[in-house]
């Protein structure tokens, strides 16, 4: 593991292999650890960046709001500290809102984007207020709230079969700090509609979305590619496609790297 400072904030990351930088971004009470997998699969072929977005992982608060666009940040100062002037760009839920971020930023550094059970729209109002009674909930029982959030983001169906699975993600989470939590709350819940930029084909773009996806109404967001050269792949499954279609997504995504 290796650290750069962003802002006078310690920002931990990963790197591993040659050739095309593909950069993973880790979604809400995850951390670069999610990826072990996939970058021992990718890295035999290319070269696989992950890191520790701000408050998760090795990764230090910045504030009390973490804005994507201060993750996004982050992201661009380890690449210019490895001195990768473009990669792959994939995000994983709220990886994904950085990824985007990312994008509009610094388009010119995107190679391809991965948007991984994400979306560009913004937070509804309903939504908004769901982020503010989690800040509340996380802040009176930290850890019946990371043990609900985890459980929530596989389907109903996966929640018995993947138990072992669900367990390892609760562990991560729980190492979360709870300013890393409710900055990043208030972070997702400010964070602009990013909808035009997929509309404007800059670079190849797939979107990964899962039918029973708990979090992400797939009816509402599988319009968000519409009249865009975007690529959409399907599951019936959860939010958590790394981990119910592992292999599936394995083999979607070597095709889309390629």
């Amino acid at each position: 593991m290796k650290n750069i400072l962003y802002k006078n904030t310690k920002i931990s990351y990963a790197d591993s292999g040659k050739g095309t930088a593909i950069v993973l971004l880790h979604g809400f009470l995850e951390n670069k650890i999610m990826w072990q997998e996939y970058v021992d699969f990718f890295s035999e072929k290319y070269r696989v960046i992950t890191i520790d977005l701000l408050g998760h992982g090795e990764s230090d608060c910045l504030g009390y709001v973490h804005e994507m666009e201060d993750n996004a940040g982050a992201v661009n100062e380890v690449l210019q500290h490895l001195k990768i002037e473009k990669a792959i760009i994939l995000g994983h839920s709220m990886g994904g809102y950085v990824a985007l971020a990312f994008a509009e930023l610094y388009p010119e550094k995107v190679q391809k984007l991965v948007l991984q059970n994400s979306t560009s729209k913004e937070d509804s109002a309903d939504k908004k207020l769901n982020r503010t009674r989690a800040i509340k909930a996380v802040k009176q029982n930290y850890v019946s709230f990371v043990s609900l959030a985890i459980a929530n983001l596989f389907s109903e169906n996966n929640r018995i079969r993947l138990a072992d699975e669900i367990e390892k993600v609760k562990e991560q989470a729980l190492k979360t700090p709870l300013q890393g939590i409710i900055a990043s709350l208030e972070g997702m819940k400010v964070r602009k509609d990013r909808e035009d930029l997929l509309h404007k084909n800059l670079f190849p773009v797939l979107l990964v979305l899962g039918r029973k996806d708990p979090v992400l109404d797939y009816e509402e967001n599988s319009t968000q590619i519409e009249d865009t050269t975007a690529e959409l792949v399907s599951f019936d499954d959860g939010h958590m496609s790394h981990i119910e279609n592992k292999e599936e997504l394995k083999t979607i995504l070597s095709g889309f790297f390629e």
